[in-house]
């Protein structure tokens, strides 16, 4: 323990925001960083369990209490080097994570939880402005080749660690520039892109090719793609849940993650013709997650006339729900930035009709008020309250409503099993077509950064093992781990 009793002499700090009407006139950034001498404070809170359950909330076992002593010992070239360990990407990590480590940290049956997430930004940041981030190119070269598809967390990260083997690694991205949701998925808010960039011209100087704007099936073959030793598919979880709603064809009814990515594009000058814009319009975000939560950001940010948020699950309660004790993720009610710029949100509203005019454009929603009947053994049923059927404007409405798994053109080309889910089924990342191997969201189904980043550090150990018949890359040592 770097500190006795640190945890209570010091209470919690984390990062602030700008104010709302600074921040919501841009798509910058708006965090203010813990000065360096409260973040050693920060570290020091951390009590070095004898068990750290920390450890069991990351997917990437990071070790949390030994870079946290680090920090209060203003160790920081020891703290980022502990970090990095385990963590290929915590600039990543550090701004969207939403830290189940945190969640199960001792300290937070008592108090605030050492605010882990906050120190892991913190010690990469600092890693960065000091010049400590170098390229780290392998001393020798396997002669093998491996193919890795998609640019995402999971791909990036068994990129590296491949080429760290001393592989050739070349990743392909169907998009026109490198990180997949990273970049396009998540707004530039959130994570601006330079942070992305930054960190590949790191993995481009140590030997990593990348080739955009190849979408393999399409206009690069399989042939092509078998030549290689070894293939890695990380291409996530990209379909597209809609809908069976009458009136779904209505135009200004929009896939959440159009509407994000035409704006990031724009914002780096790409010309979107016809870009789907929430200016002056009445705008519903259906589905109360992360992607909802970045629409009304981005709605916000358009100068939308209001924005009202539906979810068809009940309001969670403010604090830990007896369902879900320390250490499990907590089921309770997260309020992001973007909720607090200004959004009306609404719980057990289901959406019945997507009512247009006679030119087919988007004028309201009707929704009923709805309850879920649990019986044991049976799974939920949804019943709607009698009664309850309200019409809302609306002249645009965004599906924030997640993945349903895969898309089938790479498994149906290269005779890839998947499972009931459209997952594509694995062994030890291992598919059924021996030298292929699947991580992240296309594997395990939609799920969090951090689980990508961990998926894609497993597999390029099976990857270069099968190659090698021995491997040196680190692993967790949990072999393949059930979905969340």
């Amino acid at each position: 323990m770097g500190k006795i009793g640190g945890f209570k002499e010091y209470n919690r700090a984390d990062e602030s925001n700008l104010a709302v009407a600074e921040r919501v006139s841009n798509y910058n950034e708006f965090t203010i960083p813990v000065p360096k001498d409260k973040i050693k404070e920060q570290g020091s809170r951390c009590m070095d369990c004898g068990i750290p359950f920390c450890h069991s909330g990351c997917p990437l076992g990071n070790l949390i209490p030994d870079f946290n002593d680090m920090v209060h010992q203003e160790e920081w070239q020891s703290a980022l080097e502990i970090l990095q360990s385990t963590n290929n990407f915590p600039e990543f990590t550090g701004r969207l994570c939403p830290a189940p480590c945190e969640k199960s940290c001792v300290l937070g049956i008592i108090k605030d939880p050492v605010s882990i997430e906050n120190i892991e930004k913190s010690i990469i940041e600092r890693g960065f402005a000091e010049g400590w981030i170098k390229p780290q190119p392998p001393k020798t070269r396997t002669g093998k080749t491996v193919a890795v598809i998609g640019s995402g967390p999971a791909g990036l990260a068994a990129a590296q660690q491949l080429n760290r083997a001393g592989h050739t690694v070349t990743v392909f991205e169907r998009d026109n520039a490198i990180g997949g949701l990273l970049r396009y998925g998540i707004p530039n808010f959130k994570l601006e892109k330079g942070i992305i960039d930054r960190r590949v011209v790191v993995l481009e100087a140590e030997g990593i090719t990348f080739k955009t704007d190849v979408n393999v099936g399409v206009n690069f073959s399989v042939e092509e793609l078998n030549a290689f030793d070894s293939i890695v598919l990380c291409g996530g979880a990209t379909e597209r849940r809609s809908l069976p709603t009458k009136g779904i064809e209505s135009k200004g009814v929009v896939q959440a993650m159009d509407f994000l990515t035409q704006q990031t594009k724009v914002l780096f000058g790409e010309s979107i013709p016809d870009q789907i814009k929430a200016t002056g319009k009445d705008v519903i975000v259906i589905g109360g997650g992360d992607t909802g939560s970045d629409c009304i950001g981005t709605s916000n940010r358009h100068g939308a006339k209001s924005v009202t948020n539906f979810e068809i699950l009940p309001k969670p309660p403010v604090g830990r729900s007896e369902s879900t004790p320390w250490p499990f993720w907590p089921l309770q009610l997260k309020t992001s930035s973007s909720h607090e710029e200004g959004c009306d949100r609404n719980w057990l509203i289901n959406t019945k009709e997507f009512i247009s005019n006679d030119k087919g454009e988007l004028t309201g929603l009707k929704t009923v008020e709805v309850q879920w009947k649990m019986t044991p053994g049976q799974r939920p049923e949804l019943i709607e309250k009698e009664g309850s059927e309200k019409i809302w404007p609306c002249d645009l409405a965004l599906l924030a409503l997640g993945f349903t798994g895969p898309e089938k053109t790479l498994s149906e080309q290269l005779g890839i099993e998947t499972d009931m889910r459209s997952n594509y089924k694995a062994h030890n990342y291992q598919t059924n077509v021996p030298h292929i191997f699947t991580a992240g969201d296309m594997r395990r189904g939609q799920s969090l950064i951090v689980w990508a980043i961990s998926e894609g550090r497993e597999a390029a150990r099976e990857v270069d093992l099968f190659l090698m018949g021995s491997t040196n890359l680190p692993t967790k040592g949990k072999g393949d781990l059930p979905s969340l």
